[in-house]
């Protein structure tokens, strides 16, 4: 598939509510931001990110929406801005929390309720397939 006819496919995710796909444009996009991701594997990274934020934050070369959601932990943002989840999983672990408790932040849930709802089954699809019709 060509880069074009790829991208265009890519792009009919869009449309799903909820869903951000990390395409070649969002690598692209969260370059920088998945990097700085990256540095808080090591601990006298994670140590001065917790010192200083802003300050750390300086050398990454983020672009103003990402140091925003960054700063305000903002976990969507950060996927928008071309955030991989596996990459932003070292700052949410940094803060001490888990995958269940960032994805319960972004689903608009309580940890019990997004675990509850994962184990029966997950979200609905009713309602949950289209942006453009939300009848489906």
């Amino acid at each position: 598939m060509s880069e074009p006819k790829l991208t265009a496919y890519l792009d009919e995710f869009e449309d799903i509510p909820g869903t951000l796909i990390f395409n070649t444009q969002r690598s692209r996009q969260g370059f920088n931001l998945n990097q700085f991701c990256m540095s808080l594997m090591k601990d006298e990274n994670r140590k001065a990110f917790k010192a200083n934020e802003a300050e750390y934050l300086k050398s990454w070369n983020l672009t103003e929406a990402q140091l925003k959601a960054v700063l305000t932990r903002d976990w969507t943002g950060m996927m928008k801005e071309g955030g991989n989840i596996y990459f932003l999983a070292k700052l949410f672990s940094t803060d001490g929390h888990s995958f269940q408790h960032v994805a319960a932040i972004m689903t608009g849930s309580t940890q019990e309720e997004y675990a509850q709802m994962m184990l029966e089954g997950g979200r609905n699809p009713k309602g949950n397939r289209s942006k453009s019709n939300p009848s489906l």
